[in-house]
């Protein structure tokens, strides 16, 4: 019982971790999307 508990904790943390990691690049990926638009305006397409 006492594995199980802690095999538990273990992967709960990974979990979490996995979430913070996903979240940081979906940040970064927007960021990234919104220096591409700021580059490209109207107006300055041939």
């Amino acid at each position: 019982m006492r594995h199980a508990v802690i095999a538990l904790l273990l992967g709960s943390s990974g979990l979490l971790a996995a979430c913070n990691t996903v979240e940081g690049a979906g940040k970064d990926i927007e960021r990234g999307g919104e220096k591409v638009q700021d580059a490209v305006k109207p107006g300055d397409q041939k």
